[in-house]
């Protein structure tokens, strides 16, 4: 019986949750982009799993791609912000400031407070996150 992309997707993030190493989940993910190719959060997943795994070039293909397909998704917007600051990209601004905006909404502003503490725990001392962090919560 195959697993549908559903089910692959619930299965790859609680794998995460759980701790396990991003390395060997960005191929899980990555499947999980190649089957179903216009799921913005399956993108934006293994952005986040290659910012993770030090992939920054790969992070920025994958944040580029969720972004597009949802524009409204605040963690793309800060994973493609990451990503650009990562490779020293200009043009992070425009991106920081929509996601300023997105996370003045309760929900999704503590998802991304959420998924930023989970970054300093698995990465404590990464420096594109303490400057987005900052962009976004501490002014």
């Amino acid at each position: 019986m195959t697993q549908t992309i559903e089910t692959l997707f619930d299965q790859g993030l609680e794998r995460y949750k759980a701790g396990e190493d991003p390395e060997v989940l960005i191929p899980v993910f990555k499947d999980i982009c190649d089957r179903s190719r216009k799921s913005s959060s399956a993108w934006t997943c293994l952005a986040w799993l290659y910012l993770l795994a030090d992939k920054p070039s790969l992070a920025l293909t994958a944040a580029q791609k969720a972004v597009k397909l949802n524009p409204q998704d605040p963690q793309a917007r800060v994973n493609l912000v990451m990503a650009m600051l990562e490779l020293s990209k200009p043009g992070v601004r425009p991106h920081i400031e929509i996601a300023q905006q997105l996370t003045t909404l309760p929900e999704l502003g503590d998802e991304v407070k959420q998924n930023i503490a989970d970054g300093f725990t698995r990465k404590p001392d990464w420096k594109s996150l303490q400057r987005v962090n900052a962009w976004l919560f501490e002014s």
